[in-house]
């Protein structure tokens, strides 16, 4: 019989709180699985509360730098969250120590992974982080493992439930941002602070480690274009509808000619994709593959059971012994591709316009786009009362960003535009 796989975990909020309730649960079924008893052998957490489990048979810290360094376990698993302090320290000294690590940490692996890998396979430890991109859905084992045979020019998908939760929403109900942001709160399925979910950066953290799994490149957050959600409002929901189009927060990567193109921001998707009908607090990823064709996952992003569902698959493989480079190669071999430039970016464009409606207004609108290359494809507009504001759609062929960014600032400074402009980009999947 195989020596029980010890397991240390420090951070015992929802996840990992609930990631030792499925340890715990399921633990006959864990030891049939990998082939070997998976025990909790210490905890550390500043706060002794009751957490719906005892911890009398657990080591306890208080301090989750000392577990890692002292603790008598095989795998630290890391779930207080941030890229900074006890954190990315815990992850450190457990790999100094020779301990594997499991983490949920997107922000973590999306600011120093590199290193940590490096680290990691320095040390000849894994470092596994399954739970850090949607939460109970398998997309990085799905990448770095059954789909490694292909080759993979685009990724894409819903990362964050908190902006789909509330852009679906507000599409069903009519309400604006705001509004459905305080009832994401109360339901508890957005922060108090909800910076990170709707202004993208949380998707940004996800797509950056998405984006290296997928190419073989290194990690780079700071070139990913973020753009967050707080500028769509229901009216743009209603157009986007009534144009065959859902409004939905992706992130994307793809391989172009320029370089690697990374960018978090509000798209118009096609009602014929598969992912606009993606609802909820629902996540879902997409890969295609060169041989694979397109593959779809889609799944509960976040919370207690399908994190530490995630979670408790990476502690597994390190109980069969299963071992895997930490983004698909090892990070020494992880290539430095350019980023391409945003302003770059060709693509089809939604526009809004809050105008006055005078004679001639459109008619500067279509010359501004006229100098600036920019064809329009459709025009809607809802008539009012003369001198009132009216809104103004038009969608556009595909162009350059750099020439419709360039055009919208121009059509904002003229005096019939009586609100900045918003802009949506059109992803034709």
């Amino acid at each position: 019989m195989s020596q029980p796989l010890k397991v240390a975990v420090a951070g015992l909020g929802t996840v990992g709180s609930g990631t030792v309730g499925l340890l715990e649960a399921n633990a006959a079924l864990l030891e049939r699985r990998a082939g070997r008893t998976i025990v909790v052998s210490a905890v550390a957490d500043l706060d002794r509360r009751d957490r719906g489990f005892s911890v009398d048979g657990y080591a306890w810290y208080e301090d989750a730098v000392a577990m890692a360094k002292e603790a008598d376990v095989d795998v630290v698993v890391e779930l207080i969250g941030g890229s900074e302090g006890a954190a990315r320290a815990v992850c450190e000294a457990a790999i100094a120590a020779g301990r594997h690590v499991v983490t949920a940490n997107k922000a973590l692996i999306a600011h120093h992974g590199m290193e940590l890998a490096i680290a990691a396979e320095a040390a000849g430890v894994t470092l596994a982080y399954e739970a850090a991109v949607g939460g109970g859905i398998p997309i990085i084992k799905g990448l770095r493992e059954g789909l490694v045979g292909n080759n993979h020019r685009r990724i894409y998908g819903i990362l964050n439930g908190t902006c789909n939760y509330i852009l679906t929403t507000m599409q069903a109900s009519g309400r604006e941002f705001g509004e459905v942001l305080a009832e994401a709160q109360a339901l508890g399925y957005a922060e108090a602070d909800p910076s990170f979910d709707v202004d993208g950066i949380d998707t940004a953290h996800k797509l950056a480690i998405l984006c290296t799994v997928a190419f073989g490149c290194t990690l780079d957050f700071d070139s990913i274009h973020v753009e967050g959600i707080r500028h769509v409002s229901s009216v743009d929901i209603a157009f986007a509808e009534e144009l065959g189009y859902r409004i939905k927060l992706l992130g994307i990567a793809a391989l172009t000619d320029n370089g690697v193109e990374r960018r978090v921001h509000p798209c118009m998707v096609p009602l014929s994709a598969p992912i606009a009908h993606v609802e909820g607090v629902f996540n879902a990823v997409v890969a295609d593959g060169d041989f694979v064709d397109r593959v779809v996952m889609e799944g509960r992003g976040a919370g207690e059971r399908p994190t530490a569902s995630a979670v408790v698959a990476d502690i597994v493989d390190i109980a069969r012994g299963q071992r895997v480079p930490v983004f698909a190669v090892p990070a020494s071999r992880l290539e430095k591709l350019p980023a391409a430039a945003m302003s770059g970016h060709r693509g089809a464009y939604y526009v809004r316009l809050m105008v006055l409606d005078r004679p001639g207004v459109f008619a500067d609108v279509a010359g501004v786009l006229r100098d600036h290359h920019v064809s329009m494809e459709a025009v809607l507009q809802r008539a009012r009362a003369p001198d009132e504001p009216v809104p103004v759609v038009m969608t556009t062929h595909d162009t350059e960003e750099a020439a419709m960014v360039g055009s919208l600032e121009e059509i904002a400074a003229m005096a019939a535009c009586v609100e900045p402009p918003r802009m949506i980009r059109i992803e034709p999947f």
